[in-house]
């Protein structure tokens, strides 16, 4: 990531830049380039964002990730372990051919079964344990015990053709050749680290999407991606770094649109009472057990840290504190939870207790090319607990490195973020902190051996409550329980953030997805 004065120096000499772009093409520069272009091969942010330009989803989050209809015009639980989906009539593949019932059922048994897949599309799938075809426009899918959060779950599955999906490798897809869907683009081509070019549906059941060409460039610099906008080389950019909002905000010519996004940065924290090396006294011998194994430790920790100082000076605003999960608002939100506030000398009355009264070395472990800012954000986290007494030094990796490390409880501290695929706190607390459990998806991201067995037990409860007020407060009771106990240290929400010409206009997303078919021409 460039720095702020290079992206702002960058800013300043574009200041008089020509804006240029074919009302025919859209072209949207974004952060992170996607590993394949088969929608079932990755989970991440990027892959899936790409995907569903060419392929639909059963039901489709809005920007709060609130569902509407998709390829499904309707679901309901018809018993408490059955779901049937009313599928939208007269829909076709890319191909031409007609989109039935077989093509749902084929897709979620191909979703979490693809070799060398990055990420598992099982996590969203295996609730599952059957899967009836009624007639060509109704399923009807079968599970074990009630699940209620099953559209949720499904709305990230992509929708493949059965005609061309069967037997196709991912190589198939990256190629182009099984890259038939129903959705609102056609693949019209990719070309790794350069670009993903699409060509509008015009058979799409959706509002017409405004622009006949759509081209996807990564850019992952910062200072390079805000320069391809003002330059005019392309039209949009998604992830737009704090350091240029209020300067392109200030421009005529350019449109930011921002909002709350459901990422939560957090500090995962080793909780295991065994000897961690990266916790150690003055001379750098490790400690006869892991501090962190102690709830006094870890909520001093919580204690030492400004958050409002992190979001305005390192995020320069662009970010909320955080106090659980997801913001306020969303389904399994507590309103008993609040924001831990900055209470240096409580913290080193918590450590005194704990009977670390001179505190102790922790090395704070941080991705360096994955979120907005976690390397200067780790730095000032390092900083707030120094002066505890808690000497922290920060160790900045490669994500390929960092991500494997963290799940195997190498750190005794990693910085790392979340966001929320459901819209819903339940998959939040079951994938950070619910009891590692990989046959069932408990604990994805649970890097730090954290297990609450009474919080499991409510969660547990909730994902068989078909009643959702009575689930939410069910998921808000467990939140309760592992916040309060700190089994992580919520630090902030990023905000999510575009930048665009001026006569284009985004409705930001909660989500981060960037969708081509909802940018739209506006006045000026």
């Amino acid at each position: 990531m460039r720095a702020p004065g290079f992206i702002l120096a960058v800013i300043a000499m574009l200041a008089v830049a020509p804006l240029s772009g074919s009302a025919q093409v859209l072209r949207i520069g974004v952060q992170r380039d996607i590993p394949a272009t088969d929608p079932h091969f990755s989970m991440t942010n990027p892959a899936v964002s790409a995907a569903r330009h060419v392929f639909d989803t059963l039901a489709h989050p809005d920007e709060r990730q609130r569902l509407h209809p998709g390829l499904a015009l309707e679901w309901r639980a018809v018993s408490p372990t059955e779901w049937e989906y009313r599928l939208r009539p007269n829909v076709r593949f890319h191909d031409g051919k007609p989109f039935t019932a077989e093509d749902v059922a084929f897709s979620l048994t191909r979703a979490p079964n693809v070799p060398g897949a990055l990420s598992n599309f099982g996590v969203m799938t295996r609730q599952i344990t059957a899967i009836r075809v009624v007639d060509p426009l109704t399923i009807r899918l079968s599970t074990a015990a009630p699940f209620p959060l099953m559209s949720e779950h499904l709305s990230a599955v992509a929708i493949v053709s059965e005609h061309t999906g069967a037997g196709a490798q991912t190589a198939d897809y990256n190629d182009g050749k099984a890259m038939v869907g129903t959705g609102p683009f056609r693949f019209a081509g990719w070309t790794r680290a350069d670009s993903l070019r699409l060509t509008r549906n015009d058979a799409w059941w959706g509002p017409p999407p405004a622009w006949q060409n759509v081209v996807f460039r990564p850019i992952p610099d910062d200072g390079a991606r805000v320069a391809a906008l003002l330059a005019g080389t392309v039209d949009a950019i998604d992830m737009l770094p704090s350091s240029a909002v209020a300067t392109l905000s200030a421009r005529a010519e350019m449109r930011v649109a921002a909002t709350v996004s459901n990422r939560l940065v957090f500090m995962g924290l080793n909780v295991s009472p065994d000897i961690n090396p990266l916790a150690t006294n003055a001379a750098g011998v490790p400690l006869a057990s892991n501090p962190l194994a102690d709830r006094r430790v870890r909520l001093a920790l919580s204690k030492a840290i400004n958050r409002a100082a992190i979001v305005e000076r390192v995020m320069e605003g662009q970010a909320v504190p955080a106090a659980q999960f997801l913001p306020d608002g969303y389904p399994g939100t507590s309103s008993n939870l609040h924001v831990e506030p900055f209470d240096p000398e409580g913290a080193r009355a918590l450590l005194t207790q704990a009977g670390y009264p001179d505190g102790f070395n922790l090395t704070l472990i941080t991705p360096r090319d994955r979120g907005a800012g976690d390397v200067k954000i780790a730095e000032a986290v390092a900083q707030m607990l120094t002066r505890i007494g808690v000497k922290a030094s920060v160790e900045a990796m490669p994500w390929a490195m960092f991500q494997p490390r963290y799940m195997k409880a190498e750190f005794a501290v990693g910085l790392r973020g979340w966001g929320t695929e459901t819209g819903e706190v339940s998959m939040a607390l079951r994938s950070i902190l619910g009891t590692r459990d990989p046959a069932r998806g408990w604990g994805m991201v649970n890097g730090g051996q954290y297990s609450n067995r009474a919080a499991d037990a409510l969660l547990e409860q909730a994902l068989a409550t078909i009643a959702a007020s009575a689930r939410e407060a069910l998921v808000a009771q467990a939140s309760e329980i592992v916040i309060r106990d700190v089994g992580i240290v919520p630090l902030h929400f990023d905000m999510a953030a575009w930048a665009m010409r001026a006569d284009i206009g985004y409705t930001p997303r909660s989500d981060n997805y960037t969708f081509a078919w909802e940018f739209r021409p506006v006045a000026r």
